[in-house]
């Protein structure tokens, strides 16, 4: 199934993608995609729901990120090969963890936001992993027994507040608008394949990731199994598990986004975002910041 958050910012409504890729308002079924509603009962029900019964949601209508009330946001940190490689680090010899602030996240194609005294914004295509049971000191084994599914997110980075600045990554991680996760929660039985998946992101039209889940140093149930034995693990909490080569701070010279950018990034099964950024000073004057996002309609 494909699961969607649709409507005006703070007050989406639960989805499901039908056969012909209309959205289905599944208000009546569930308050919500979070929480106990990712609980693999509660998907068994809306799976065995005929889609054609629910209503169609209006056209046009904004997606927000495809899981609500998010918990914890955690991310994984130099978890391809290849992305450590280009920016010369060792491989981690147990998964790096660090916090992406929940208040972060928005839809998949909502504006990013440039923040106050930020010169290296840089962009990461990543596979994120949506919780759906509590977790805690789970085996690697098991671990996939706790997964609703998967969304793509961009796990947007200020690299000098994440790394020159001091302390840990997280200050540069959780800035406004750094974290669109979507267009859709994917749930599992939908990805044969978790690890063989192909990801890519562009800024204006060009090329700047093209990598494969393939590459991960440590898998998904690995990561859920190592993160469940620090935190306990909530229905709605997202893991998001890195990022291939191609970001900015990797380039030679280093490459940054800049206000007027056009990111697009996708995975393999799990559909495509689309951003607009903006400098704080120049963004859009009816964003209550960060509140509401002025966002591309689907």
């Amino acid at each position: 199934m494909k699961l969607v958050r649709f409507g005006e910012v703070g007050r989406e409504k639960p989805g499901l993608v039908d056969a012909d890729g209309g959205i289905r308002d599944l208000s009546s079924v569930i308050p919500d995609i979070s929480g106990a509603s990712l609980s693999a009962n509660s998907l068994d029900r809306i799976r065995k729901l005929d889609a054609k019964t629910l209503p169609l949601a209006p056209s046009g209508q904004r997606l927000g990120a495809c899981v609500g009330k998010v918990g914890n946001f955690i991310a994984i940190g130099l978890n391809y090969a290849d992305h450590a490689a280009e920016t010369g680090a060792p491989i981690p010899a147990e998964p790096i963890i660090f916090n992406k602030a929940p208040s972060c996240i928005v839809g998949p194609n909502d504006n990013v936001i440039i923040p106050r005294g930020s010169h290296k914004t840089d962009w990461e295509v990543e596979l994120a992993i949506v919780i759906g049971e509590r977790a805690s000191y789970v085996g690697a084994n098991e671990a996939m027994d706790y997964v609703a599914g998967y969304c793509v997110c961009n796990d947007v980075s200020e690299r000098e507040f994440q790394i020159e600045r001091g302390g840990t990554w997280t200050k540069g991680k959780g800035c406004p608008t750094f974290g669109p996760l979507g267009p859709w929660l994917v749930t599992r039985d939908e990805i044969p394949d978790p690890h063989a998946l192909d990801m890519w992101l562009d800024v204006n039209g060009e090329r700047m990731q093209n990598g494969s889940t393939k590459t991960m140093i440590f898998n998904l149930p690995q990561i859920v199994s190592y993160v469940s034995h620090f935190m306990i693990l909530e229905p709605g909490d997202v893991i998001t598990t890195g990022t291939p080569p191609g970001v900015g701070m990797g380039m030679k010279p280093p490459r940054f986004l800049k206000s007027g950018d056009e990111i697009s990034l996708g995975i393999d099964g799990l559909g495509v975002q689309r951003q607009r950024v903006f400098a704080f000073e120049e963004r859009p004057a009816d964003i209550r910041y960060p509140a509401h996002q002025r966002s591309v309609s689907v």
